[in-house]
């Protein structure tokens, strides 16, 4: 019977809390990220422990470029469930996003940090692909004196080929494209394209002929050639 009694009692805050959360994440998914903010804040406030609220406002305050707000949630989350990749991969960026815009010296005391969180991520999930772009970006824009390296950056684009070979041609094309070697890259991306077939792969390759190729016509026809196929379908 009392048991009874306190299902009774809280099933309207649970009913309620629910309610605000899918209004909150409905703001976040529209961009409206005030609103999300305080509704996810509230939550929080209820449930210090509420995963996808710390997620959320963790991705809010990064969308805002709030890095050491965005860390901070993510750091808890870390604490909270510490099997979670996503939440290593999420940490990884904001710090890295925070070292971008930091000092050089202060920048280099948190790379390590940054790249062992992106490995985190691989470790605790080997499929994650969006761990390995950033390991591959990360090799690339460090300096060689600091870690910056080809050859690990390839390291990742080859294991991302394993997993998903739309995502392996792409950071194949983009390492080309990194070092100038745009014939290479363009191949690498007309491969994507035959594998994909989507928006992202025909605008990496125009993108490649009208910025750095100086082929805007090129450009204009592989776009051209992107809405036909969209028409098909």
């Amino acid at each position: 019977m009392k048991y009874l009694i306190w299902i009774v009692l809280l099933f309207p805050i649970l009913v309620k809390a629910q309610l605000d959360f899918n209004k909150a994440e409905k703001y976040f998914q529209q961009g409206q990220f005030s609103q999300a903010k305080v509704l996810f804040e509230n939550i929080v406030k209820d449930n210090p422990n509420h995963l996808k609220g710390l997620e959320y406002l963790g991705d809010i305050q990064g969308s805002l470029q709030n890095w050491d707000k965005s860390i901070s949630y993510y750091k808890r989350l870390k604490k909270l469930k510490p099997s979670e990749a996503n939440y290593y991969y999420k940490y990884g960026g904001a710090l890295g996003m925070k070292a971008k815009e930091s000092n050089t010296f202060k920048a280099l005391g948190m790379i390590g940090e940054v790249k062992s969180s992106f490995e985190k991520a691989i470790q605790l999930n080997p499929k994650h692909i969006e761990a390995r772009w950033a390991l591959i970006e990360l090799y690339l824009q460090l300096p060689g004196i600091i870690g910056g390296s080809e050859a690990k950056a390839t390291q990742y684009a080859n294991e991302l080929a394993k997993l998903s070979p739309v995502d392996g041609y792409l950071s194949k094309g983009h390492i080309a494209e990194y070092f100038e070697r745009y014939g290479e890259a363009a191949k690498q991306y007309k491969l994507a394209i035959e594998v994909g077939k989507s928006k992202v792969c025909y605008q990496k390759l125009a993108d490649l002929y009208k910025n750095k190729m100086k082929q805007p016509e090129k450009a204009k026809l592989i776009l051209e050639d992107f809405e036909k196929i969209g028409v098909i379908q």
